[in-house]
């Protein structure tokens, strides 16, 4: 029966990972798929060596806290980790469904609180850390968007300004140099198109410590697996959904780059991964999702906020948000651009974000309290 039971936990942990490879290969390496600077093969293959790096160094950290510091590790037995994973791809789903990035590691520690709740166990120090920050994370990355769009943005789009030839890259050669820059190709653009795949390799690093502890933390807890297979298997699931199910992510993501010039693309992946990598060598588990979708209002707030002075903010004048406005090309000062300089799309409508957050904070709530639920009746019965 344990030996059965295991074989479920491991497929639970499987679906799980390859559904997570392939949400985090899109959002890691959509722009440079987009730009046509890598394959999609070319991508799940950097993002299986970036996620096992992540997953193997810092990623340990986050597996310990959610296997054994939230609820005690003797609490997983190998029916509340299937049951922790159930509710993990629960909100995969509803993810899917509603077509907005909830977040897997907050429904698993909505899932793995509800144990704790129903058992008495919970560590409510812990929880009260990691909840602290899930506030402090998306705060941080809106002000960090907010601040870099009003203040930077318009001068790093002069400075790094990335323009493509219409050749390759690089091209080989027999010769003593074997690798040449391609026809048209300029030391600029190589310098950016090697910082676009490099920041994305970053937030694969990120993703992977973020998100390995989501497929395998309960069986690591449950001692059902060690630190190092289940890490193993936690990217091996997730470089196979970056190999299949990610090619629908990559389109997706590569052709938002019209919404998403290629430099907000890459502020918001430097931004959000390094929220995440901090907080995961902490060993909180955070959104990687969420801190990027809360960079990307930001980034569009502040940048469309250059129409309005600080002074006239503070006695209540505010900008539209606006995506668009990162395409525009004014290079007035703060207060001198007009909404007449910015192109007329919005980033998000206020009901758009009511819904997001709602969400956000739906499917942890939720995920605890069916959690909660059936570990009560488990422990009835």
């Amino acid at each position: 029966m344990i030996e059965v039971l295991l074989v479920f936990g491991v497929l639970a942990a499987i679906f799980v990972g390859i559904n997570i490879g392939g949400s985090s290969t899109g959002v890691a390496f959509g722009p440079s798929v987009g730009s046509n600077l890598l394959s999609k093969p070319a991508a799940a293959a950097l993002m299986t060596v970036f996620a096992l790096l992540g997953g193997w160094t810092v990623g340990r950290n986050v597996i310990t806290t959610m296997g054994g510091k939230i609820v005690p590790a003797a609490e997983f037995t190998t029916t509340a980790s299937i049951i922790i994973l159930f509710f993990i791809g629960l909100s995969l789903l509803i993810s899917n469904l509603s077509g907005v990035p909830a977040s897997t590691s907050m429904t698993a520690v909505g899932a793995i609180a509800g144990l704790g709740l129903a058992t008495g166990t919970l560590n409510w120090e812990i929880m009260g850390q990691i909840m602290s920050w899930w506030l402090v994370a998306p705060s941080v990355a809106f002000l960090s968007g907010g601040v870099i769009g009003r203040y930077l943005y318009v001068h790093m789009d002069d400075f790094f300004h990335i323009g493509q030839s219409t050749g390759k890259l690089l091209r080989l050669e027999k010769s003593f140099r074997p690798v040449r820059m391609g026809e048209g190709t300029s030391y600029r653009e190589l310098l950016s198109s090697f910082l676009v795949v490099g920041i994305a390799c970053y937030m694969a690093f990120s993703a992977g410590a973020s998100n390995v502890a989501n497929a395998v933390a309960p069986l690591v807890g449950s001692r059902m697996l060690e630190m190092n297979p289940a890490i193993l298997l936690a990217v091996g699931a997730m470089s196979v959904g970056g190999f299949t199910i990610a090619r629908k992510t990559l389109d997706t993501v590569g052709d938002g780059l019209t919404e998403l010039p290629l430099l907000a693309s890459l502020i918001v992946s430097t931004v959000s991964a390094s929220i995440i990598t901090v907080l995961s060598g902490m060993g909180i588990p955070a959104s990687l999702a969420i801190s990027a979708t809360m960079c990307i209002i930001g980034l569009g707030w502040g940048r469309a906020s250059r129409t309005v002075k600080m002074k006239d903010t503070l006695k209540g004048e505010t900008p539209e948000m606006n995506a668009a406005a990162l395409n525009s090309k004014e290079k007035k000062e703060i207060g001198e651009e007009t909404e007449d300089d910015l192109p007329d799309r919005k980033l998000f409508k206020p009901d758009m974000i009511s819904h997001v957050v709602t969400l956000w904070i739906m499917t942890p709530a939720i995920s605890a309290v069916a959690s909660y639920l059936v570990f009560l009746l488990l422990q009835a019965f």
